[in-house]
């Protein structure tokens, strides 16, 4: 593969809001250090060290969170951290990275790869291992996506149905697409499992800015005349003001509906390495050793006759439990998150009933 024709993209614009109360609007899952010492943000870049040059790779994010990228990035240049003025899914998005990949790269050739911030992986190497093989089969003009084997029926996931295997040199196993499936319910999911030839939906794609530019052009041409203009405006350093601009003018549209479901060549690279989507404050479990108690804790804890919990707490604040079982408890300086384990999804209803009383707005 040619370094530097290839490109990383990182999307980094959501609000992560089942991490409340220390997701906040202005400090999203993304800039937690939810696993380890650095961002999830910090360690997604790092990840990606010896396989994409730091000028190649680029950050999509939130207008307001830009600042504080740039502070915690400080390897990346200045404009390669991009803020959107508006949220419009992940096909404007898209549209976006291919521009700006156009732009630094300057041929129809380049490899890009599309990756969300938020994922937990500590199988660098072979990470990096599988996304080679996958530049070699993005170059003969297909969409290249990464599935997981899945461990358990999980709703969580959206799943991709997997035909025949195709022949590879390469030593990840590649499959034809057989097609998308959205998240599915439990019985559903056993289907899934059981069949044997579903993955689960990673959300990391690869392709050359040619095919996905074509497959723009050919099925969602509305926004295949954005990626010339935001080229241009990123050239001149003009970018900002082009999207305050158009970017509120786009629909919104997720780049499945839009172009994946619409395409043929799209093939599935098998995952190889650990990898875990950071969903829920019950995700911490796949991650931090449990105590004797198989309590998860991050912090400083005391428990008595306390099981199954996950703890987690601001340096210096001493949390302690009597008699409590499946509890998800998160302390902040200014708000305290107590819920049943398996209520973790209902967090957003917590923020919408917050986001409805007029003098609560301080702790979103």
């Amino acid at each position: 593969m040619n370094r530097e024709n290839t490109f990383a993209v990182i999307m980094a614009g959501g609000k992560g809001e089942r991490f409340w109360p220390q997701s906040r609007q202005s400090r999203p899952k993304q800039l937690l250090k939810l696993i380890g010492d650095v961002t999830l943000i910090e360690q997604t870049v790092e990840r990606l060290d010896d396989l994409i040059p730091k000028e190649n790779i680029i950050i999509i994010t939130n207008d307001q969170y830009v600042s504080t990228m740039r502070s915690l990035l400080e390897i990346l240049p200045e404009e390669n951290i991009i803020g959107e003025p508006v949220g419009r899914d992940t096909a404007p998005c898209v549209a976006l990275a291919a521009a700006v990949v156009k732009a630094k790269a300057k041929n129809d050739d380049a490899v890009m790869f599309l990756l969300p911030a938020d994922h937990v992986i500590n199988d660098a190497d072979s990470m990096l291992s599988v996304m080679r093989d996958c530049t070699y089969v993005a170059e003969q003009g297909n969409v290249v996506t990464i599935g997981v084997p899945p461990t358990s029926p999980s709703t969580a996931y959206g799943y991709i149905q997997c035909g025949d295997e195709i022949e590879s040199d390469s030593k990840t196993p590649f499959f034809k697409s057989l097609g998308f499936k959205e998240k599915p319910n439990d019985e559903v999911a056993k289907q899934f499992l059981e069949a044997g030839n579903f993955k689960w939906n990673s959300g990391m794609f690869c392709w050359s800015f040619k095919t996905i530019n074509e497959a723009f052009e050919n099925h969602c041409p509305e926004l295949f005349g954005t990626i010339e203009k935001f080229k241009t405006a990123f050239e001149n350093s003009e970018l900002t003001a082009v999207l305050a601009e158009e970017y509120p003018k786009l629909n919104k549209i997720s780049v499945d509906y839009a172009i994946m479901e619409k395409i043929d060549k799209i093939v599935v690279a098998e995952c190889s390495f650990d990898w875990d989507d950071i969903g829920s404050w019950t995700a911490l479990r796949n991650q931090i050793n449990p105590d004797d108690s198989n309590n998860v804790i991050r912090g400083t804890h005391v428990g008595i006759d306390s099981t199954n919990n996950i703890i987690v707490g601001q340096p210096g604040h001493l949390i302690t439990t009597i008699d409590v079982d499946d509890l998800i408890i998160v302390q902040t300086e200014d708000a305290t998150l107590v819920c049943k384990a398996d209520s973790a999804q209902r967090i957003k209803e917590a923020i919408q009933s917050i986001e409805s009383k007029n003098d609560f707005a301080k702790y979103l």
